[in-house]
């Protein structure tokens, strides 16, 4: 796989392609690189999904779903605990201590290793792949649902041997502030899986969508290659664990590790929860949470992974009033872009879902069910998108104890919460939609109060005072959205057309959007101005160089686009 020439690596990265490597500078700059990329990522998750939709029924893409959870699992414990956060800062560690030569070598030693123990992993997943599975759902599924969640676990096993390889090769190119490539490859990847469903549905059924899940993941390691060794990666055959670094990355991951563990058990329990009510429940769900990430994706995690570098450059202990400035006027940054797109998702639920996964295969009952779920999870998108900044603040001031012990609290109430909804009330699906919306609640509540025993004076009126006057002109924003919405839905447009429901949700969402600056202004939040400068100089700072950052800021699990 690494058998690339000079000559074919000068080929692929000609003048015509040196955009590719382009570095990006400051705080904005690189979270709008980021905010681009999980945008691309996530239209293109819509045409795949949309794809897969059209080919096969709701009850078979729920198992396809389903099949995710173990092969992603695996991944982000043995893979991504290990790389994300250690990763580059070690490499570079390396690099500066040692020498460039010496930090590919401790890189190429991480990926056999890496690669090592995901095999063996894999093989024992793949022989006790049944019990898993049968372990892990409720008892709604059917005998033909079990038996294709079964037998995708196992294909798609292989597809995670090639994200172990291209994470690590994620890894260099962002130490080397290349952040172009490993943004296109998510994309390359959904391209593969819709590849596989078009070309291969009519042999292999659902099974195609297997297929292109491998093909796209090997697609997604082999676009990362050639740069990486233009920069001067060699592999290597050696496990040698005590070779400069690689030790030391290995024994940072542990934190890592246990909150990603902790994390998966939540997305296995919402699994068997959601199995035990319904045979489709988990897969709508499902859709409804990949509509409510959207603006945690597009302002929350790009905003905190771009801020990183700056909290850790004022985390000392000098330099608090300067941290504490900084991760408040982020926070009111990503309530002002949040709160306002979780409204447009409350209003605008059903034609939004119509548009997302409408097809003939998809019914009016799972549109209308999806859009119930969609808006009791919108309440709680703001919140989401501000715990990615707050975590990250953590970090950056070396604490890891205090995000783990945050996420085990908010787990155990989440499955305290399931469990008492699917077995001793009527509310089902719903039900479980208000439990993971009042979790992510209380978890930014938490996060705020033992925030504001680290930083003095961290709950006061910088704080406070914006996120009133935000809450205040987004409650403006849905009144007149809402008016207009049904007014036009009814009177104007024949929502039964796909281009009449686009022209409603674009222009519904307009108003919405115009009214919302019409009382920011009036409300003089300052984050207005600040969003509007950032868009006038957006256009001539991006080629710029970026700063150091400590995590990946483009994270290349699949898990964020499984369905």
């Amino acid at each position: 796989m690494f058998s690339f020439t000079k000559n074919t690596i000068t080929q692929l990265f000609s003048n015509n392609t040196k955009w590719l490597e382009k570095q990006q500078t400051s705080i904005n700059s690189a979270a709008a690189v980021i905010a681009l990329a999980n945008i691309l990522s996530i239209l293109s998750g819509f045409v795949r999904t949309r794809v897969i939709l059209t080919y096969f029924s709701e009850e078979i893409v729920t198992a396809w779903t389903l099949a995710f959870q173990i092969p992603d699992m695996l991944f982000q414990l043995l893979v991504f605990g290990a790389l994300s956060a250690s990763f580059i800062p070690i490499f570079l560690s390396v690099k500066k201590n040692n020498n460039e030569e010496t930090a590919f070598k401790m890189s190429s030693i991480v990926l056999n290793i890496l690669m090592l123990v995901f095999a063996i992993a894999s093989i024992v997943i793949y022989f006790y792949a049944e019990p898993l599975t049968l372990a892990r759902v409720g008892d709604k599924l059917s005998s033909e649902q079990l038996s294709i969640v079964i037998n995708l676990t196992k294909t798609m096993l292989l597809a995670q041997i090639f994200f172990t390889v291209s994470n690590v090769m994620t890894g260099i190119l962002q130490s080397y502030k290349r952040f172009i490539v490993p943004s296109i490859a998510p994309i390359i990847y959904n391209f593969g899986i819709i590849a596989g469903v078009a070309i291969f549905h009519k042999t292999f059924g659902i099974y195609s969508a297997g297929i292109g899940v491998v093909c796209g993941a090997l697609m997604h390691m082999i676009v990362q290659i050639p740069l990486a060794l233009k920069l001067g990666y060699k592999p290597t055959l050696s496990l040698n664990i005590n070779y400069p670094g690689v030790k030391k990355l290995f024994l940072l991951s542990p934190a890592r590790f246990l909150t990603i563990g902790v994390s998966h058990i939540q997305t296995l329990a919402l699994g068997y929860f959601a199995t035990s009510i319904g045979q489709l429940s988990f897969l709508y769900i499902s859709y409804a949470t990949y509509l409510s990430v959207f603006p945690v994706r597009l302002f929350g995690v790009p905003l905190s992974q771009a801020a990183l570098p700056f909290l850790s450059q004022q985390s000392g202990k000098e330099n608090l009033a300067k941290f504490r400035d900084l991760i408040l006027q982020s926070l009111n940054q990503i309530s002002f872009l949040a709160m306002p797109t979780s409204v447009l998702l409350l209003i605008l639920r059903v034609p939004i879902v119509r548009l997302a996964f409408g097809t003939d295969n998809f019914s009016w009952h799972s549109t209308i069910t999806t859009g119930k779920i969609l808006a009791i999870l919108a309440i709680s998108i703001t919140a989401q998108a501000m715990v990615q900044l707050l975590i990250r603040g953590f970090h950056a001031l070396k604490d890891t104890k205090t995000p783990l012990i945050i996420s085990v609290l908010f787990t155990s109430s989440y499955l305290i919460g399931s469990f008492l909804v699917v077995n001793y009330t009527n509310f089902g699906i719903l039900g479980l939609a208000v439990i993971s919306c009042a979790s992510f609640l209380v978890e930014l509540f938490l996060y705020i109060i033992i925030f504001n025993k680290f930083i003095p004076n961290f709950i006061d009126k910088s704080l406070l005072i914006p996120q009133i006057k935000i809450l205040l002109a987004s409650f403006f924003m849905a009144i007149f959205l809402y008016l207009p919405f049904r007014i036009f839905d009814e009177l104007i447009f024949n929502t039964t057309k796909t281009i009449e429901l686009i022209a409603l949700t674009l222009t519904t969402g307009t108003i919405g959007i115009l009214v919302y600056i019409y009382f920011a202004a009036i409300f003089e939040i300052k984050e207005l101005e600040l969003v509007n400068k950032a868009i006038r100089t957006f256009g001539q700072k991006w080629k710029s160089d970026v700063n150091q950052t400590q995590e990946f800021l483009i994270e290349t699990s699949v898990d964020d686009d499984l369905v």
